[in-house]
């Protein structure tokens, strides 16, 4: 509905009809005091308002609705001799002014871009509400000693502007951090840019990170911005950054340091302020033992590191995790499901998920779709769960993820020669062949808690 103020009775009535018949619902009132009071009891889509009233004018009446409805877009009507007055309450926050007398053709394109603007920013509410709803900490869920580690890393890291590089196992989560890290950092109401580096054949990465320039390639018609630039002012994540070839590692360096690059094809600098965070699944440090990752390029990222740990580490999360997605996934596909039997949760307990957390969201997912009753029973759970898995690699099956099972092992061994040896890392690093210090970094690096125990 389109609500039109005028003391001009007669044009308002005609207006109104005017826009009728263009498919615009339309009302007209005498005054400023009856359009605020219309207001109370009916749903208003576009005001549009003569400036020139007596008692409260135009002026008056938009300082009231961007006080109480500032959702409702403002379009002033003004005589040619008051357009400078029309062009200040622009400025206050009117959407436009049109000049009397005026044709109904350019009323009306004038109304129909000030609707598409407001289902435009409503659009754009509902989506920020969605992400931040999905990402924030909320999403985030719990309790145990190595996730709450994690929490209290991203509260710290969160307000500087540090470059944070993640490493975990695939699907511990690694982008729900960055975003939840941008999400609550300075640069919220910026872009989030993420690329996942693994996705993009070499040959195409450096022209979706930078952009290029129309003719830097054959196919390339014309000028197209990279991910680089779209993240200005907010956060770029560069997600399984190991994987990213060392020819490209040398430009991407520079852009971290220096903020600045080229563009495929052109040798114009590009200037951006650009907050980084990095993700791999790999064991970077190794990666720059074997050659395969720039060691400079790898203490640039590494300046505040967060490691996530694998769900099997995470025992005490899984119900309240299996709880979230069930409460998630119900609601989206209409199901009023409680929870999960005592024996589905026990089966679910007893699986190794290599997979983590993405793993048994779609384990989630998949028993909410089948389920029947109202709690996900273990007929309803996907059968492969319940497949014997050996719990080191046998010489006749083969890891999903050879660096993540090399991980486990070596915790394995670290974990138990701390045991055998009462928490005293130097006769643990003497049972495992290894020097003190080294055994100490991979203490750190694996986020395991040494414990002396006490007679």
């Amino acid at each position: 509905m389109i609500l039109i103020v005028d003391d001009e009775v007669r044009l308002a009535e005609v207006t109104a009809v005017a826009l009728e018949a263009r498919g615009f619902p339309a009302h007209f009132v005498g005054s400023a005091a009856a359009a605020l009071a219309w207001l109370e009891d009916n749903r208003v889509s576009l005001i549009l308002t003569d400036l020139r009233m007596p008692g409260l004018d135009g002026r008056a009446l938009l300082a009231a609705l961007q006080s109480a409805r500032p959702e409702i877009p403002v379009v002033i009507v003004t005589a040619y001799a008051s357009v400078p007055d029309a062009v200040a309450l622009v400025r206050e926050g009117a959407f436009d002014y049109i000049s009397k007398p005026f044709e109904i053709d350019d009323l009306v394109a004038t109304i129909e871009r000030a609707l598409k603007l407001k289902e435009t920013e409503a659009d754009n509410r509902r989506l920020r509400e969605e992400l931040r709803e999905k990402y924030d900490f909320g999403s985030l869920v719990g309790t145990s000693d190595p996730f709450r580690a994690v929490l209290r890393q991203i509260t710290e890291v969160c307000d500087s502007r540090a470059t944070v590089l993640l490493q975990g196992e695939s699907g511990t989560g690694k982008e729900l951090v960055a975003r939840a890290i941008h999400d609550n950092s300075p640069r919220s109401n910026k872009p989030f840019i993420a690329v996942n580096c693994a996705a993009i054949p070499d040959t195409l990465l450096e022209s979706e990170l930078f952009g290029h320039v129309k003719g830097a390639f054959t196919g390339a018609v014309a000028n197209r911005e990279g991910r680089f630039s779209a993240a200005d002012g907010g956060t770029l994540f560069l997600d399984e950054i190991g994987d990213m070839p060392l020819p490209l590692q040398v430009k991407v360096l520079r852009a971290i340091q220096e903020q600045s690059f080229e563009m495929v094809g052109s040798t114009r600098t590009v200037t951006v302020d650009v907050r980084f965070i990095a993700a791999s699944h790999r064991d970077l440090r190794r990666e720059v033992e074997r050659e395969t990752f720039r060691e400079d390029l790898y203490y640039r990222l590494n300046v505040f590191p967060i490691r996530l740990p694998a769900l099997r580490e995470r025992g005490d999360d899984l119900e309240d995790l299996a709880c979230h997605f069930l409460g998630r996934h119900a609601k989206s596909m209409g199901k009023r499901l409680t929870g999960f039997s005592r024996p589905a949760l026990s089966a679910m307990m007893a699986y190794h998920w290599p997979g983590n957390i993405r793993e048994l969201q779609n384990c989630v997912e998949r028993a909410v779709i089948v389920a029947r009753g109202s709690l996900v029973e273990v007929s309803d759970l996907p059968t492969y769960i319940f497949d014997e898995r050996p719990p080191i690699a046998s010489a006749t099956r083969l890891p999903a993820d050879l660096d993540a099972e090399l991980e486990r092992i070596e915790r394995k061994f670290i974990t138990d020669a701390l045991q055998e040896s009462d928490g005293v890392q130097a006769n643990a690093a003497k049972r495992l062949g290894i020097t003190e210090r080294s055994l100490w970094h991979r203490v750190k690096k694996f986020g395991i808690r040494v414990r002396k125990h006490t007679d």
